[in-house]
């Protein structure tokens, strides 16, 4: 399972937006840190599960931030897209 996250942050009164994008060790970690399965994601998230998600990520990538401290600068955050695991949508396919 896969995201793509739109995370807009406001620092020193200017807006930044940036596409991030999750990958499996992001969400081994929110599974680790929250202690739930990603199964559970499909009866739905919270708005922190996402900021999570993102910061992880953009930790990878070089950040800095303490999570409280990144979450301050968030203005909004959206789902732009989402790999599902099981692409076919759990249909048979050629083979199987």
């Amino acid at each position: 399972m896969k995201l793509t996250i739109k995370v807009t942050t406001i620092s020193a009164g200017k807006k930044y937006e940036e596409l991030v994008e999750t990958s499996l060790a992001t969400i081994i970690k929110w599974e680790r840190h929250y202690k739930r399965r990603a199964g559970d994601l499909a009866a739905g998230f919270a708005v922190e599960d996402l900021a999570y998600m993102a910061w992880v990520t953009l930790q990878a990538q070089g950040l800095k931030d303490t999570f409280d401290g990144w979450v301050e600068k968030l203005d909004q955050l959206e789902v732009v897209d989402s790999e599902e695991s099981h692409p076919t949508g759990g249909a048979a396919t050629a083979g199987n």
